[in-house]
């Protein structure tokens, strides 16, 4: 039986919610979601449909919205979104198992429908419809869905083809992927192809899927190397992988990464400041997930109007830990190492390379096993007091400091409001 793949994708999502919230129809009210504490450059994270039709891109910047149109706007409530994205969730388990179901974003999922459909004596299409219409009902959130025969497919039927459809609902398999959309133009309209490929590919006359499958083989991988071969299958609307093998995906290595854009430009001081806050709050995670690590890569990011390459160092220790005692002198000793002093800080990411799972160590005669203890012992009580009481009952005196940023992330959810005082 051949496979058949449905991806729904909930529309204007944040923006949707917010106009439900207000008993709104996003289909013809003027809503975007930004912050309206922000700077006018600050980035809308969702407009409404009927914005989009007024030309209004998603993700646009605030003062790129004609000053002709009036609109409300709605401040980002994070935690509401999750709630809404819950309840949704429970709407598709009516329907199909979790284990046939991909949550690829909050707004977005793939679901393995080959063995329901003669369950319910559905065609594809039918069952999609009956679970949008069943959102729709339940929660008020409208949802556009793509139809496909691998995920691929599926992906690109949600993408292109539904946008163009009355009810929002495409269809795709190799065949009729080849005859509608082999010269459709431009390629980053096509999932995974971003502005770079498509350019490196235009300079060889390459401007079209069609053009890909019919290039030689070996010329793409010497332009592309191994992507060279997910490109070329794609081409044909060639994707072997499905669900099942995406959930049994175990990588052979993992980390954790935190990063934060700042509201301005920090100076060297301030810059040092935030990474410190970062490095606590990373060696508090580790600790939460039972993660060790002995190397930390440090990226520093300069202010946009220099166009300067960022400071990138990484630096290591004995052994693995998640000890704050040991992980900020050595992350701030870097920060001291690499970045240009003269220069406004406005990025700042950390990654902790190569997590594994904390186990037993053998301390050597050189090391302060007692400091590490007490050290253990104060992130454990404050990892406590966070989990009872919210993340900023308890913080250190440098949080308090006028340029900090670690108590109302606290309040954030992906760097955005949440909605909820914490």
């Amino acid at each position: 039986m051949s496979k058949l793949y449905l991806c729904i994708d909930l529309k204007s999502f944040y923006a949707s919610v917010e106009c439900t919230e207000r008993g709104l129809d996003p289909m013809t009210t003027n809503l975007i979601v930004a912050d309206p504490e922000r700077t006018d450059k600050t980035i809308c994270l969702a407009v409404t449909p009927a914005m989009k039709k007024l030309g209004i891109k998603n993700r646009c910047r605030v003062f790129e919205i004609p000053k002709s149109i009036e609109y409300i706007t709605a401040p980002p409530r994070m935690q509401l979104y999750i709630d809404y994205a819950a309840r949704i969730y429970g709407v598709y388990l009516k329907y199909v198992s979790k284990d046939d179901i991909y949550v690829y974003s909050i707004d977005e999922v793939f679901m393995d429908v080959t063995h329901y459909l003669p369950l319910y004596q559905m065609s594809a299409k039918e069952l999609a419809q009956t679970i949008l219409q069943d959102m729709y009902e339940q929660i008020g959130v409208r949802a556009s869905c793509g139809i496909g025969t691998n995920l691929y497919l599926t992906k690109i039927a949600l993408d292109i083809t539904a946008k163009h459809a009355e009810d929002f609902i495409g269809f795709l398999d190799e065949e009729k992927y080849k005859r509608t959309l082999w010269k459709h133009k431009p390629l980053t309209d096509f999932w995974r192809i971003g502005a770079g490929t498509a350019r490196r590919l235009l300079k060889y006359g390459i401007d079209t899927m069609e053009g890909i499958a019919k290039a030689d083989e070996d010329f793409l991988y010497r332009l592309f190397g191994v992507d060279a071969e997910l490109l070329i299958d794609h081409a044909w609307g060639i994707e072997p992988t499905t669900i099942a093998d995406i959930k049994r995906y175990k990588p052979k290595t993992n980390s954790l990464t935190s990063g934060q854009v700042l509201m301005a430009d920090y100076d060297f001081e301030d810059g040092r400041l935030i990474v410190e806050e970062m490095m606590e709050d990373m060696c508090l995670s580790m600790l939460d997930k039972g993660l060790v690590t002995k190397s930390v890569t440090l990226r520093v990011g300069y202010s946009n109007s220099l166009h300067m390459d960022a400071a990138h160092g990484t630096v290591s220790v004995a052994r693995e830990t998640n000890a704050s005692s040991i992980w900020i002198p050595e992350v701030l000793a870097l920060y001291d190492r690499i970045v240009n002093r003269e220069c406004p800080v406005r990025r700042i990411h950390i990654f902790s390379n190569k997590v594994t799972e904390e186990g037993v160590y053998q301390t050597s005669f050189l090391e302060d096993d007692e400091e590490e203890k007490r050290n253990r012992k104060m992130q454990e009580t404050v990892l406590e007091i966070k989990k009872h009481f919210g993340k900023n009952a308890v913080f250190k005196g440098i949080d308090l400091k006028e340029n900090a940023t670690a108590l109302e992330r606290n309040r954030q959810i992906g760097g955005h409001k949440s909605g909820e005082e914490q």
